[in-house]
């Protein structure tokens, strides 16, 4: 032992007991977390309930009348943007952006507010719901990261001053604990805190966002139970086969991810000079429309398959009875693509997941590798990481939506080798898309503040 150091004492637990149950103010916030961490998984709970009806709905209307979504799309997407623009501005896109921006040291209260509320999160629900309903090939689970933030973050109102527990926290406990209800993904929401949401931050309240997520995620499993999203894949022995075949799908996956991050940057941030760009700055309304018309007609060369999430289609897939179009792949990115320029309220994650999956089909295809699944959940996880350039976060939660524990290091190895291409081909998808959403901030209030410089000075 070192001259000068001191060894580490024990606490007297007598002492320590008296000290950790005398504190009332860090008992009472604890139990608001614990009661606001309850209401939001049963928030995100209502909300898979509300979507996953949404799309059934749509599909109902589509199978009755082929043309109804050329009609029925594009005024939908366009009703959306305009109740977006005009009522909840700051729900609109995936909602993990403007987590990550209320999460910034220089973020007032007045712009948390802007970003995560629960009037914004009735909002988000209300309206992603509806674009499900239309049948945009969009996911909750982005929204549903932004919906749990704000019923979280709704705990400071009934926070004691000094119980200690940050905004910071909050937020992170709740976003957290969104991902976590909404994919029924324990390990994925504790991975997704750490790896997307802490990133910037220096707090990192742990044990606040597993409480948060432990309480949510038993409000998902008391309403859906504890199965995995997509069933289990059986398998196989690890053998030399799966190499050449995996390595194809995780580069691929690495590759059209990139370009999928990097298409979403530059058309989210309105900045390129093209005629599209300068159409959804001038006449939001009906770019949208445009939008949702583009998207009514893809899902209509698909035979209907490019509609809604992809959940569906990916189950199909993992129990080999749909046999997929080689042209899925373009048809559903260039229709998640479309559906999210649009300026509606909505997520990536789970079109993430369908295009990997399929490109994971394709690639079993072209290779007349036996075990498709299993490249389908390669796939799956390769697309997610190279989108979102999170793999750990994407290679737990396609391992858990899966059951797929045999699978562990290929998936992860699939996801990191996606992720790290995808990193020489895009800037990172969601801090990008929360830097956007601050720069938008900080022109609203010089735009304010050269409004009250002319009123001053008429």
């Amino acid at each position: 032992m070192h001259p000068h150091s001191h060894p580490q004492h024990h606490p007297h637990v007598p002492t320590a007991f008296k000290r950790e149950l005398s504190d009332r103010h860090m008992w009472i916030g604890r139990g608001v977390v614990i009661v606001l961490a309850a209401l939001t998984g049963m928030t995100v709970v209502a909300f898979t309930w509300l979507a996953e009806h949404a799309l059934a709905q749509f599909f109902t209307f589509q199978r009755a009348y082929w043309w109804g979504p050329l009609l029925w799309m594009p005024v939908s997407t366009a009703a959306i943007v305009w109740l977006t623009l005009r009522f909840a501005p700051g729900a609109a896109g995936s909602g993990i952006p403007q987590v990550l921006a209320a999460l910034e040291p220089q973020a007032s209260d007045g712009v948390r507010q802007l970003y995560v509320s629960v009037k914004l999160s009735a909002a988000k629900i209300l309206l992603t719901t509806w674009g499900l309903l239309a049948g945009l090939s969009i996911g909750r689970e982005g929204p549903s990261v932004q919906i749990a933030a704000g019923v979280m973050h709704h705990a400071r109102h009934w926070m004691p001053k000094r119980a200690h527990i940050s905004d910071h926290s909050l937020l992170i406990a709740g976003g957290a604990a969104g991902i976590a209800a909404a994919f029924n993904t324990p390990l994925g929401g504790v991975m997704f805190a750490i790896e997307e949401l802490s990133k910037k931050t220096e707090q990192r309240s742990y044990s606040l966002v597993i409480v948060a997520i432990v309480v949510a995620g038993l409000m998902g499993v008391s309403a859906y139970g504890n199965a995995s999203y997509f069933g289990i894949i059986r398998v196989e022995n690890f053998g030399t086969a799966l190499i050449i075949p995996a390595m194809l799908v995780a580069m691929c996956c690495g590759v059209a991810g990139g370009l999928f991050s990097r298409l979403l940057i530059v058309s989210l941030s309105g900045n390129s000079p093209d005629w599209f760009s300068k159409s959804r700055r001038n006449f939001p309304i009906i770019f949208a429309a445009g939008c949702g018309l583009a998207v009514a007609i893809l899902g209509l060369v698909s035979h209907g398959d490019t509609y809604g999430s992809g959940y569906a289609h990916n189950r199909a897939m993992l129990e080999n009875s749909n046999d997929t179009s080689s042209l899925y792949v373009l048809l559903k990115f260039v229709a998640t693509w479309l559906s999210t320029w649009a300026g509606i309220p909505a997520g990536v994650f789970a079109p993430s997941l369908a295009i990997g999956g399929a490109l994971g089909n394709d690639i079993a295809q072209l290779t007349s590798y036996a075990n498709a699944p299993t490249l389908i959940a390669l796939g799956m996880a390769g697309f997610l990481a190279a989108v979102t350039q999170a793999p750990l976060t994407a290679f737990i939660i396609v391992m858990e939506m899966v059951d797929g524990h045999a699978l562990v290091l290929s998936l992860m190895a699939s996801a990191m080798l996606a992720s790290g291409i995808s990193r020489l081909i895009s800037a990172p998808l969601y801090p990008s898309l929360a830097e956007l959403q601050l720069l938008r901030i900080k022109k609203m209030a010089e735009d304010e503040g050269n409004a009250a410089v002319v009123r001053r000075h008429p």
